[in-house]
């Protein structure tokens, strides 16, 4: 079963991240555990099925596909129960996940279009996560939002460096340009935010030109994300 929970680094990473951060907003509730736990089974439902809609081979991807569909259902329940106006949500989450699902079914998945899709379609976790518990900073929230779509928008371009378009000197300047940008942002909303915006920089500008292999790459973004959550959260409060 293992082959079938997913060991994107980046992903996880963007699992938990939008969450930490609109979870720093709310004060905290109980409803925050099933909140997350749904958001987790969600990830891993549409794990399998997008493998399943991409090779097209039902029998591998059946039964995680509905064992996870099966779990998803009491804590969707128990979510749309106490908050219903969450329900609104799922509804955008699905009109974010239909162009995950064409790409997977042409087999382009890396496109870049589909990682800045699947990015906003995460750091928007921020919303529900800020809005389960006390009343909600939609200024704030949106403030994150913005903040970490831009980051992981520029990870994506940034991990092209690494792997796919190593040798890529395209990406490799727009990846530096864009990390520039970043840090001349970060000054402009807090000057605390250029130390992680630096660090980021720096790493775009030196690790493409190291060999590092992919799980090393996939390590140290996990301390990036980590680095940039610590940050925000800190900034916030």
């Amino acid at each position: 079963m293992n082959r079938y929970i997913p060991n994107q680094h980046g992903a996880w990473a963007m699992l938990v991240v939008p969450f930490l951060c609109g979870l720093s907003l709310s004060g905290g509730s109980w409803l925050h555990v099933p909140l997350f736990l749904c958001w987790l089974v969600m990830y891993l439902f549409s794990f399998p099925l997008l493998l399943w809609i991409k090779t097209g081979r039902a029998a591998r991807y059946r039964q995680p596909t509905l064992l996870y569909g099966v779990l998803l259902v009491p804590l969707l329940t128990t979510i749309v129960w106490m908050e219903p106006q969450l329900l609104w949500y799922s509804v955008i989450l699905l009109l974010f996940f239909i162009p995950n699902m064409y790409f997977a079914r042409k087999r382009k998945e890396r496109a870049l279009l589909n990682d800045v899709l699947a990015i906003v379609l995460f750091c928007s976790f921020v919303y529900p996560a800020a809005f389960v518990g006390e009343d909600m900073n939609w200024a704030t929230a949106s403030h994150l939002f913005l903040i970490l779509v831009m980051y992981f928008c520029g990870t994506a371009v940034y991990v092209k460096t690494m792997i796919r378009e190593k040798n890529n000197r395209i990406y490799y300047r727009i990846s530096v340009c864009y990390h520039l940008l970043l840090l001349l942002m970060a000054g402009w909303w807090n000057v605390w935010l250029m130390i992680p915006a630096a660090i980021l920089l720096l790493r775009s500008i030196w690790l493409p030109h190291l060999p590092l292999n992919i799980k090393t790459v996939g390590m140290i973004e996990i301390l990036g994300a980590m680095l940039v959550c610590v940050s925000l959260i800190g900034f916030n409060n």
